[in-house]
């Protein structure tokens, strides 16, 4: 009994120290980070913006080529596209603009899901935003839902579900007059571009055929030739790409194929299928091992 109570007794040793250890370590963490937020709200007060400077410095990054390409995002919003600056412009104007703290953060993770938050903050005024949102560690698949286990997945898919809240959130502080001289600036760049016209098709060409759409289908949503396309209409598909890149939208909600919408494409096949068996009953049972070889077979 003795012995127990000893063997007792050390154990409690041992872990007295370690939880306490937890503790002061936790304890550090949360002065050390007041510290870091006091310290950016002195800086930001000392060396306060130069509101003209920041402006001049914003409209001179849009007029980098690459930048331009990327800072443009488009979507369907009740018939009509609507377009806006993508979240790599939205992280240079945040630089740009200076005295900006933002980002993503984890707050728990438990039960296979994420809390966390974007958060976007002026430190001069001291105008935030803040979005708190949970992310399920799964990843959706053509064989169905998938549940992520890895470390590694779930810290990308944290970020990326991430990184729309705080693009939302940095457009929320930053001025909306240098937002749009931002965007107008963006479209000068793409509209005078220094690629001849020809190599600027070809290019947008190939980056649309990458997520399944293809010159046939660029031109019916153009209405005419993409050798007619002029450099607003590049700057309309640039836009159009990166939301369907990015996975913001579908291909179904800018294109048609085939004369029928890529949503509807599945459904109306179905039905062509069983009005067709109803005519024509087949006398051995059809080959459905791909939807090409059936495809095959109703044009013949």
């Amino acid at each position: 009994m003795q012995d127990l109570q000893t063997r007792n007794e050390t154990d409690l040793g041992f872990a007295k120290p370690k939880v306490q250890d937890e503790n002061n370590l936790m304890a550090s963490t949360e002065a050390r980070a007041v510290a870091e937020v006091q310290a950016a709200y002195v800086i930001a007060k000392k060396f306060p913006r130069n509101e003209h400077q920041a402006y001049m410095k914003i409209l001179e990054a849009c007029k980098r080529p690459f930048l331009a390409e990327h800072a443009m995002y488009t979507y369907p919003k009740g018939g009509q596209l609507v377009s806006g600056p993508s979240i790599r412009m939205a992280e240079v104007l945040a630089q740009s603009w200076g005295n900006i703290d933002c980002g993503i953060r984890e707050l728990s993770q438990s039960n296979g899901v994420s809390v966390a938050e974007a958060y976007c903050i002026d430190l001069e005024t001291n105008m935030r935003s803040v979005k708190i949102f949970h992310v399920p560690h799964v990843r959706d698949t053509k064989k169905g839902r998938q549940k992520l286990t890895d470390a590694r997945d779930i810290y990308e898919m944290v970020a990326n579900q991430g990184s729309r809240r705080l693009r939302a959130c940095i457009l929320a502080v930053l001025p909306i007059d240098v937002q749009e001289a931002a965007v107008a600036q963006v479209k000068k760049t793409l509209e005078t571009g220094e690629l001849p016209m020809a190599d600027r098709i070809r290019l947008m060409i190939q980056k649309f055929d990458e997520v399944g759409v293809k010159v046939e289908h660029l031109e019916k949503r153009l209405g005419h030739k993409l050798d007619a396309t002029i450099p607003q209409e590049i700057v309309t598909l640039q836009g159009i790409y990166k939301s369907i890149k990015d996975g913001f939208s579908g291909r179904e909600d800018f294109f048609e194929i085939g004369g029928e919408k890529v949503g509807d494409s599945s459904e109306n096949l179905g039905a062509l299928l069983a009005e067709k068996a109803k005519k024509n009953p087949p006398k051995n049972p059809p080959d459905f091992k791909t939807d090409e070889g059936m495809l095959k077979d109703d044009k013949k």
